[in-house]
């Protein structure tokens, strides 16, 4: 046949990548062997996928395996799989390119530690450039199954600014992936530490794994088990397997924070194994992003990203779900519009579910883990999945107002569990952030009983909540929004106290809604301030300033709404106010108890110069500027 060679540039990414591999990371060299076996265990599922819509792909052989050949003497290191195959056009796609997405993200994980930084390899697609670790030069042999054996061809390059790439004669289908090993990387053509790494991190492999204990000579061993891991009973898989299992699945190089093995038999059978992560991907809350699990029917690959078994709440899952009764020819569309898939998702959702209440109960630490990683977008279950949404309540954490020496994440249980003798709602708060939310205005009543708050600073939050409706027959209550009825929370002497004192304030609440006009829906007395001299809130029904941002920022309508200001009858300022007759001072003021509420509960001001000249004008004039300045007592 003809040859023709070209040499090419490697995308910019890639030599940045292939510098930071052959420059920087030398901790944990070994991974470069997982990462090429992972590789072909890929190529080996996808022909097998492929074979099902045409068997002619398999006239070759039917053997799906991964080879491994090596030579002492001239240091090299092959790696060889009976899979799907490049055509010449894919091998430059591939090996000369990185999604810039992933490969930008990638560097931005970097941190200058070596063992750290190689623990991303294969994380963000880029396990073959690992390679480079040990080899001053790759060759890569291939041809696409059902493709003549004129159509091979060589990609090779020494891990410089270029490669080059040309067409061969190849007689067998599949991938050879040969490394010119380094000086130092000599070990690695070496029987007894191979057979070493493969039992290490490839021996759940679903494929046979060959190996010649003499390098190119004599017959193949079988280096793995090859039996799929989630086939084996539980009893008599390690927990070492387990991660190593979930290594492979889910190009992480971290440990899971929990797994479930489970075999379903009888009127529908089925196996899963259900992982959960402990750190959450960099996609996590990119809703389209590729989710799911690992589909196989009998123990043929089927699909990849099978997101039709667990509901997008629960996108951070991995693992694997092997079905006895479906088709091998099943497609996506098919899954989308089947009942049995339908009914397994719903299952598996509570497998997921009970995985996680164990752990919050025996675990509690790791659970937090969990929390802190997967927290925001777990919550959109109280609104997607409505049948399980008591199981995930239960599992819901909340910061509190409960004392700074005490872990913040609290479960709707333990808060309930506290409630004072009387109290009769859950009480909560929401405001950008802990410090924002532990000093609002509306706590502090609450707060002066010694009644708990959850404190709400996700931008979800208040949605979250209006769907959860309450817990355990208790309430959630906003605690600005509508009115705030302590009840037997509050002693009798206070409450009565209380009532004589708002009833004296009626006059001035008239006098101050005349001055501040539209801007405000009414001014009542405050039940629930007690060093402040006022606060706004919002009706029932209203939405919050949390929730009116979040659907701002994603161009969503937001009703109109006007709040109401509530003072404080037992402070300063508002006695200053009440002593001043109507007119431009007693409106200046009137006004900046409503601005200074407002900001208090992180809104914004339609016009802060005129707000800071009427704080000056104030100042300014006061006998004794510390009755006036807000806030001052």
């Amino acid at each position: 046949m003809t040859t023709t060679a070209e040499t090419r540039g490697f995308q910019a990414e890639v030599q940045q990548l292939l510098k930071l591999m052959i420059h920087s990371l030398y901790s944990h060299r070994e991974i470069f062997l997982r990462e090429l076996i992972s590789n072909a265990s890929d190529a080996c599922d996808k022909l097998r996928f492929a074979s099902l819509a045409d068997p002619a792909l398999l006239e070759e052989g039917s053997d799906l395996e991964v080879r491994i050949d090596f030579d002492s003497a001239a240091r090299t290191l092959t790696v060889t799989d009976t899979g799907i195959g490049l055509t010449r056009q894919e091998a430059v796609e591939h090996l000369g390119t990185i999604a810039r997405s992933g490969t930008a993200e990638f560097f931005s994980r970097l941190t200058g530690d070596a063992q750290k930084d190689s623990q991303l390899i294969g994380q963000f697609g880029v396990g073959f450039y690992s390679s480079f670790i040990v080899a001053e030069r790759v060759e890569v042999l291939s041809r696409k199954a059902g493709q003549p054996a004129t159509a091979g061809v060589r990609w090779s390059s020494a891990g410089t600014g270029e490669f080059t790439v040309e067409d061969i004669d190849r007689p067998e289908r599949g991938t050879s992936v040969v490394l010119h090993l380094k000086e130092d990387a000599a070990q690695f053509a070496d029987a007894f530490r191979l057979r070493q790494l493969v039992r290490a991190y490839s021996d759940h492999i679903a494929f046979p794994v060959l190996l010649r204990p003499d390098g190119g000579k004599g017959d193949y061993d079988r280096a793995n088990q090859a039996q799929a891991l989630w086939t084996r009973p539980r009893q008599e898989v390690g927990d070492d397997e387990y991660r190593e299992f979930y290594r492979h699945i889910s190009h992480d190089p971290g440990e899971p924070l929990a797994w479930s093995h489970h075999r379903v038999e009888g009127r529908r059978e089925y196996t899963t194994l259900l992982y959960v992560p402990s750190r959450a991907p960099f996609d996590l809350f990119n809703r389209e992003a590729p989710r799911g699990l690992k589909l196989y029917v009998r123990r043929v690959f089927i699909l990849d990203d099978a997101e039709q078994f667990l509901p997008l709440y629960l996108r951070f899952v991995k693992g694997v779900v092997d079905s006895g009764d479906l088709p091998l020819n099943v497609s996506r569309e098919l899954l989308q519009h089947d009942g049995e898939v339908e009914a397994m998702k719903s299952a598996i959702t509570r497998r997921v579910l009970d995985m996680l209440a164990q752990l919050a109960e025996r675990e509690p630490e790791r659970y937090r883990t969990f929390w802190k990683e997967f927290g925001t977008v777990f919550k959109e279950g109280l609104a997607e999945d409505a049948g399980n949404a008591e199981r995930i309540a239960k599992l819901l954490r909340f910061a509190t107002t409960r004392s700074e020496g005490v872990e913040q994440d609290q479960s709707l249980a333990e808060y309930v569990a506290r409630m004072k003798p009387g109290q009769q709602h859950i009480y909560y708060v929401a405001a950008e952030s802990i410090v924002a939310a532990r000093g609002s205005p509306h706590l502090e009543k609450l707060l002066a009983h010694g009644v708990e708050v959850l404190l709400l600073t996700d931008r979800i939050d208040e949605w979250v909540v209006g769907h959860l409706g309450d817990f355990d027959g208790k309430s959630l209550r906003d605690v600005a929004k509508g009115s705030l009825d302590l009840g037997d929370v509050v002693p009798a002497g206070e409450r009565k106290a209380a009532t004589v004192s708002s009833s004296a304030l009626e006059p001035l609440c008239a006098r101050v809604a005349a001055a501040l006009g539209e801007r405000v829906a009414g001014v009542r007395p405050s039940e629930r301030l007690a060093d402040s001299p006022s606060c706004v809130v919002r009706d029932e029904r209203d939405v919050g300033p949390q929730l009116r941002r979040l659907l701002e920022a994603a161009g969503q309508p937001v009703p109109p709404s006007r709040v109401w200001l509530e003072l404080n009858a037992s402070h300063a300022l508002v006695g200053k106010l009440e002593g001043l007759p109507d007119g431009d001072a007693f409106a200046d003021l009137a006004t900046l108890l409503l601005e200074e509420a407002l900001l208090a509960e992180g809104g914004q001001l339609e016009d802060p110069a005129a707000f800071l000249r009427r704080v000056n004008r104030l100042v300014g004039a006061a006998e004794d500027p510390l009755i006036v300045v807000p806030g001052g007592n």
